[in-house]
C-alpha cells in the first residue's frame, strides 16, 4: 500500500498546472456586453500593450512602453479602436481575444483592473 501512495503522490506532483478557467469556452460578446465588461477596465497582453477603456470612448494605450490617448467606439457588436479595423470581442473568464474578420490570429490578452503607471 505504501508504494501505491508514493506512486500516486508522484503522479499528482508531476501533472501540469491548469488554470481554473481553462475549461471555459470563448464566447462572442454583444455591444452591450463589451461596454459592461470593458469600461473602467484594462485589457493587456501583460508584456507589450495595454488598453484602458474609459467611459465616453476615451482610450489610454500603452504600447512598447509609450503611452498615448486614443478613442474607442462600438459599431454593432464590434469594438473599433482608433486607426485599426473593428474587431469582435471574445471572452472566456478573464481571457480576451480581439478577432478580426481577415483570418489573422487574434490579439490575446487578459481583462484586469487598470494598472497604475507613472
Amino acid at each position: 500500500m505504501g508504494a501505491r501512495v508514493i506512486a500516486l503522490a508522484v503522479a499528482l506532483l508531476t501533472l501540469p498546472a491548469v488554470p481554473a478557467d481553462a475549461g471555459e469556452v470563448f464566447r462572442h460578446l454583444t455591444a452591450s456586453e463589451i461596454r459592461a465588461r470593458l469600461v473602467g477596465k484594462e485589457v493587456t497582453d501583460e508584456v507589450h500593450w495595454a488598453y484602458r477603456f474609459e467611459p465616453g470612448g476615451r482610450l489610454h494605450v500603452v504600447s512598447l512602453g509609450r503611452a498615448r490617448t486614443a478613442r474607442w467606439r462600438l459599431d454593432k457588436d464590434e469594438l473599433c479602436l482608433e486607426a485599426a479595423p473593428c474587431v469582435q470581442v471574445w471572452m472566456a473568464g478573464n481571457r480576451v481575444e480581439f478577432r478580426r474578420g481577415d483570418g489573422t490570429l487574434p490579439d490575446e490578452g487578459v481583462l484586469q483592473a487598470p494598472a497604475r503607471r507613472s
